[in-house]
């Protein structure tokens, strides 16, 4: 899969010691995508600068602090779930703090196991195992050929007795540390594409080398990302002129 960052080149120019100290500042981009009904804000910025030898380097930031806020009902649209005859999982509660280069995400949920049986000619569910508990997953970002990947490690989990056992042993806790990433990475994406809107000639010729999370103002969580755009002086100059 690929992700990139959403952003839109409207630069500020600077040539501050001479033409191999050039810029293009990329100003702060908002864009916004669903959860729930409720839009979730990102807000992206970054620039493109020359190095004394190589190709043009990028850095970008995102602020995922909107997405931080709204990390509960975007785990639940993935991992809620209701089988009468089956597993039920409600996510009650949860939160992602960043922990450079990677961020902690805390979830509270609600599991039982359900199985259905027939007694006298009837069908009836019946209840095998349930109760609550907390699943503390540390995710990291990485480059991956493809774009930007998410892993997920599965750092604790909080729960009694048997509902514990289920957790931690059988295929439930994997497949929770598995959609929480896949949320997470899917949110990223929808909020952040930053091939779509650079300018062509750029857009081809960059290339992410290293992503991670940050710890923003007031522990808000930020993304950054760090690469290059090959293209030759001609093609910079020209993007400048061309805003």
């Amino acid at each position: 899969m690929r992700y990139w960052i959403l952003l839109s080149i409207a630069p500020v120019f600077a040539a501050p010691a001479g033409a191999e100290d050039l810029e293009l500042k990329i100003p702060p981009v908002k864009t916004s995508f669903d959860v729930k009904g409720q839009a979730v804000n990102i807000t992206a910025w970054g620039s493109l600068s020359s190095a004394p030898h190589g190709p043009y380097k990028m850095a970008l930031t995102a602020d995922l602090s909107d997405l931080q806020a709204n990390i509960g009902p975007l785990l639940a649209t993935q991992l809620d779930r209701s089988d009468r005859c089956g597993e039920r999982l409600s996510v009650e509660r949860a939160t992602i703090v960043p922990t450079s280069p990677a961020a902690v995400l805390t979830a509270q949920v609600h599991y039982e196991r359900w199985a259905c049986i027939k007694a006298l000619g009837k069908n009836a569910a019946k209840r095998l195992v349930g109760g609550n508990a907390v699943i503390t997953v540390r995710l990291t970002p990485a480059v991956a050929a493809d774009g930007i990947s998410m892993g997920a490690e599965v750092q604790k989990i909080d729960a009694d007795g048997s509902l514990g056992e289920v957790l931690q042993s059988g295929s439930l806790g994997t497949a929770v540390k598995e959609k929480i990433a896949a949320s997470v990475e899917s949110s990223i994406r929808k909020g952040l594409d930053l091939k779509s809107t650079l300018p062509p000639a750029a857009a081809a010729a960059a290339t992410i080398r290293s992503v991670q999370f940050l710890s923003g103002a007031e522990g808000r969580l930020w993304l950054s990302a760090e690469g290059e755009v090959r293209i030759s002086a001609a093609q910079f100059q020209s993007l400048i002129l061309k805003r």
